[in-house]
């Protein structure tokens, strides 16, 4: 994963809880994981109108 070892997952990790506490941690993931989904839905909708123009400009030009 990223070339990461355990140990600087660990360290990273330990990092987080540092700085935004436990309290905040669940938030911060969650907020995290909102965002990476609607990135992907946003990579999936251009991919889609991207697709789609394609076919109009081969339907143009049939």
């Amino acid at each position: 994963m990223f070339g990461l070892g355990y140990q600087e997952l660990l360290i990273i990790l330990v990092i987080v809880l540092i700085l935004f506490g436990a309290q905040r941690l669940p938030d911060l993931a969650r907020s995290l994981g909102s965002s990476v989904k609607e990135f992907k839905k946003g990579v999936a909708e251009i991919k889609d109108d991207g697709s789609s123009a394609a076919k109009k400009d081969d339907e143009k030009k049939a």
